[in-house]
């Protein structure tokens, strides 16, 4: 199985057209089509549903399609590092982030290190615990940023210096918002919005221990969609502090909750496999700046 060959399986299930495909590979349309049929052959699968409009992947070539994407990924990166070995100028980092404020701490270290190397570019993603780290191990991504208590033995880590603070968002009309403190009894009584990865093991536990009780009507992946919901009165968001904009201007307010539920931040990254220079340098520089 070739990364030519991939190449080719990728750019076809994307344009869902072998002359499209063939055209943008700049191959002719009988050497693509032999090429996949090839595939076919080695992996002993059909891969595409034909039709006289278009070509469609079988779930069998979806299945090839997430790991050949993958494999792509990994070989552009794996060139680029080997690129730079020689005379290193810049290069790529990919970073898994969590949604929380402290990620200031990882822009103002990548601020530092882009005025010394302008060519390094940043790739931010974002995930659950359970896809970044699958995602570190399979070297699609150099480091991670984790917000909770998580066990992160297998990887080296560093603390960073900023905690998360749990509490609801809600408008600032609502009969909550005149409280002076709110409890977990409190957030039982809401109607809630909560992240999409929901009661997971990032999650505290005493968030956790309260799901049976919870009155949960929506979720949400970025709080930003779901803070409209909030103001416009369709329930209250379950989220970390300083992410939504509170100000006098703002409709909506954020509550802490008593007493406080905090959450780390580490970054986290393989302790089975070598960083890229850029890797190198951009951890060097976010230990300057917290440690």
């Amino acid at each position: 199985m070739e990364i030519r060959v991939l190449n080719y399986f990728v750019e076809t299930a994307r344009q869902k057209s072998m002359t499209k495909a063939a055209k943008k590979l700049h191959v002719t349309q009988p050497t693509l089509s032999k090429q996949l049929k090839d595939l076919e052959h080695e992996l002993g699968q059909k891969l595409f549903k034909r039709s006289n409009y278009n070509i469609n992947l079988t779930p069998e070539g979806e299945i090839l399609y997430k790991r050949a994407v993958d494999i792509l990924t990994i070989a552009d990166k794996t060139k680029a590092e080997f690129k730079s070995m020689n005379d290193f100028n810049g290069g790529d980092l990919h970073i898994g982030c969590a949604e929380s404020y402290g990620i200031t701490i990882i822009a103002k270290a990548l601020k530092s290190l882009t005025r010394k190397y302008p060519n390094i570019k940043f790739h931010l993603y974002s995930g659950n615990f359970q896809t970044v780290t699958e995602q570190l191990n399979n070297g699609l991504l150099d480091f991670s940023i984790t917000v909770q208590n998580i066990d992160t033995s297998a990887f080296n880590s560093l603390r960073l210096p900023y905690t998360d603070t749990w509490g609801i968002l809600m408008r600032k009309d609502s009969l909550l918002a005149k409280k002076n403190t709110i409890s977990i009894q409190d957030i039982s009584k809401l109607s809630l919005i909560i992240s999409r990865q929901g009661f997971s093991d990032e999650m505290p536990n005493e968030l956790k221990n309260m799901q049976s009780k919870m009155n949960i009507t929506g979720t949400y992946d970025l709080l930003y969609n779901a803070s409209l919901f909030v103001s416009e009165g369709l329930g209250y968001a379950l989220c970390f502090n300083n992410l939504i904009d509170t100000s006098s201007e703002s409709d909506l307010i954020f509550k802490e909750i008593t007493p406080t539920i905090s959450s780390p931040m580490k970054v986290i990254w393989p302790s089975n496999q070598m960083l890229s220079q850029s890797a190198e340098l951009f951890l060097k520089e976010l230990k300057n700046n917290t440690l």
